[in-house]
C-alpha cells in the first residue's frame, strides 16, 4: 500500500466518560498516548480530529470537523476530506489497548477494492478502526446531508472488507466509553 494516513477522532461527547474521552488516564498515561504509541512504528502522519485545546500540548496537526455535530462519519467525512493519501487509517480516541501487530495485519489484509476494510469478531464489528479511502468521499458526503449517520449503514453503501478475528482477539479493539468500562479493564489487567 502507499503512503498512508492515520487521522484519530477524537470528537464526540464523551457523555458517559464526562471528559475527553482521548485523554482519559490509562496507566498513567491518556488514552490518546497509547494509540499514538501503536501508531509510530508504521507512520508518523498523524493527524487528528478535534475542536478542542486539550489536545495542543501534542505535535500533530488538529482539525475540527468539517460539519459539527455528526458522529463518527462526521469524523471520517473531515479526515477524508482532508488527506492526500488515497488510504487513511481511521481510528477512534478510546482504543487504548490497540497494538503496532493489529494495526500492521490490517494494512497487510487491506485490498485496494475495498473502499473500507475493518475487523469484525462474531459479536461485534470495529468501524473505527479501519482502512478509508479517500474515493468513499461522495458516499460520505451525501450520508451527512441527508443525516444517514449510522456506520453500518456506510458499510452497507461501499465495498468493504471485512477481516475476521476470534473473539479473543476482540479484547485489545475494546473501545472503553465510561469509568466503569476503564474500571473493568485496569481489573482486567491487574
Amino acid at each position: 500500500m502507499e503512503t498512508l494516513t492515520v487521522f484519530i477522532l477524537c470528537g464526540g461527547k464523551s457523555s458517559r466518560m464526562q471528559s475527553e474521552k482521548g485523554l482519559v488516564l490509562f496507566q498513567e498515561k491518556p488514552f490518546i498516548e497509547h494509540i499514538i504509541k501503536a501508531i509510530l512504528p508504521i507512520t508518523e502522519q498523524i493527524k487528528l480530529i478535534t475542536a478542542s485545546k486539550e489536545y495542543d500540548y501534542l505535535p500533530y496537526e488538529k482539525m475540527p470537523d468539517i460539519v459539527s455535530d455528526k458522529g463518527p462519519l462526521g469524523g471520517i467525512y473531515t479526515a477524508l476530506s482532508n488527506s492526500k493519501t488515497e488510504f487513511n487509517l481511521i481510528l477512534s480516541c478510546d482504543i487504548p489497548l490497540i497494538s503496532t501487530e493489529l494495526l500492521k495485519e490490517l494494512i497487510s489484509k487491506h485490498t485496494e477494492e475495498a473502499g473500507i476494510t475493518i475487523f469484525a469478531s462474531e459479536s461485534r464489528l470495529h468501524p473505527l478502526i479501519g482502512i478509508y479511502s479517500k474515493k468513499i468521499l461522495p458516499v460520505i458526503k451525501k450520508a451527512i446531508e441527508t443525516d444517514e449517520l449510522k456506520m453500518m449503514d456506510l458499510l452497507a453503501k461501499v465495498p468493504h472488507q471485512i477481516i475476521n478475528i476470534d473473539e479473543s482477539e476482540n479484547f485489545p479493539l475494546t473501545n472503553i466509553n465510561s469509568a466503569d468500562e476503564l474500571n473493568d479493564l485496569n481489573i482486567n489487567l491487574s
